[in-house]
Order: C-alpha cells, then sequence, then structure tokens
C-alpha cells in the first residue's frame, strides 16, 4: 500500500503566506506533522508520498524524510490533478490518502485498518454533522452512490481520508483522467461508480475527532479539540 499525502494547494482561505500544511497547532505540531506522527504509528513511514505545488521547498525541506511528487499546475488544478500525478505512478498497488489540511485522531486509524486489511475501498465520513460546503454523500444498496458538495439529503461528511483498493485503482485513474482541472478528487469516485460500477464503503469516524481546516474558524475549533 501507498499512502499519498495531498498538499500541493494555496490554502488562500486560511490566509497564511505559506502552505497549508505547515500551519502550527496548539500542541506544537504543524498540520503535517501531526498527520505524519500519526500515519507512522500505524504504517512505514517511507510509504508515504506527499504531492506539493505551492512553495514546494518549505514542505520538502521541514520532512526529507518523505518522498515528493510535484504537481506544477497547482496554481490552476485541484485535488483530482494532484492525485492522479501520484495515483500513475502506483497503477498497481491500493493507496490510502489524506488531504493535507486534516487533523485527526490517530484511532481514526484503527477503525479503517479492517477495511484496508480486506482491500476494500472507502471513504471515511463523520454521520453527525452535513454542512452545506462540506463534500455530503448518499448511500445505494450499502456503497456510495453520490459523492460532492452540491450532493442533497446527504447522510453526512466526508472527512478527506480515502482508500482505493489495488482492485479498483485503474478504473479510478481513468475516471480521474477525465476529471476537469479544477474538480476534486471526489468527481473522480463519482464517475467509477457511475461508470464502472464501483464499490465504495463510508466508514463512519464519528467517535473521534477529525476536521478539515479551511478557515481561520476551523483552526481555532481544531485547537480547542486538541
Amino acid at each position: 500500500m501507498k499512502i499519498v499525502i495531498l498538499a500541493a494547494g494555496m490554502g488562500s482561505r486560511l490566509g497564511n503566506p505559506f502552505p497549508k500544511p505547515l500551519t502550527p497547532l496548539k500542541n506544537g505540531k504543524s498540520i503535517m506533522k501531526m498527520q505524519t506522527d500519526n500515519i507512522a504509528s500505524r504504517y512505514n513511514i517511507d510509504d508515504i508520498s506527499v504531492v506539493v505545488g505551492f512553495k514546494k521547498d518549505l514542505i520538502m525541506e521541514r520532512f526529507p524524510e518523505l518522498s515528493y511528487v510535484y504537481n506544477p499546475f497547482f496554481d490552476r488544478t485541484n485535488t483530482s490533478k494532484s492525485l492522479l500525478q501520484v495515483l500513475k505512478k502506483n497503477r498497481d498497488k491500493s493507496v490510502l490518502w489524506f488531504n493535507g489540511d486534516v487533523v485527526f485522531d490517530e484511532k481514526i486509524l484503527d477503525i479503517l485498518n479492517p477495511f484496508i486489511e480486506s482491500n476494500q475501498s472507502f471513504v471515511a465520513v463523520n454521520t453527525s454533522k452535513v454542512a452545506d460546503e462540506e463534500v455530503k454523500y448518499t448511500l445505494k444498496e450499502g456503497f456510495i452512490d453520490e459523492l460532492s458538495k452540491t450532493v442533497e439529503n446527504g447522510l453526512g461528511e466526508a472527512v478527506g481520508i480515502n482508500f482505493i483498493s489495488s482492485n479498483d485503482i485503474q478504473d479510478f485513474i481513468k475516471r480521474l483522467e477525465e476529471c476537469d482541472a479544477n474538480d476534486y478528487f471526489e468527481r473522480g469516485l463519482e464517475l467509477a461508480i457511475e461508470k464502472d460500477n464501483l464499490k465504495i464503503k463510508a466508514v463512519d469516524i464519528s467517535k473521534y475527532n477529525c476536521m478539515e481546516i479551511d478557515f481561520i474558524e476551523d483552526l481555532e475549533n481544531a485547537n480547542n479539540l486538541l
């Protein structure tokens, strides 16, 4: 299994002059340091690849032990293309990936690991809230049906932690290639569900803390949880 952190974006909504994953938290770690420590508590840190773009050298200098894939079009593409950059290098492996702005409790990985071990593709979700601006989902016959910010009557929110099995990755890569430059990777998952009948589970991690940091308010809430 490969592990990917998507850290190419400019993170302009938070207003930092540096990449959002380097945002300091109240516990003395950056968002990305907390992520990599949590991942390393369960998996091999040598399996981590980071997709970088905006001020990439700042991340690479801070985390020299990690591997990197550069998205040179970070300023005009979205996560579908950043993820595609690294998946094309790992076409036969399963991939666990994280948005680079997610602050999460490491115990979440214990919930996800049985699905990883059984090679079942999934999206980690929080069913305790459904905010309008977040990526939401619906189910059909126990698997994800719709997955986007425009979903109506969503059952919960996707939290930015996802897994594609080695059985499904070829179809997913094909659909990411069809995505528009500004599409999120969730569009690739939707296309694979629609066109290839991919079976993707929604794994509920609501019992533990997990949140994406988009705005100053999110950062304050995350620090309060810490």
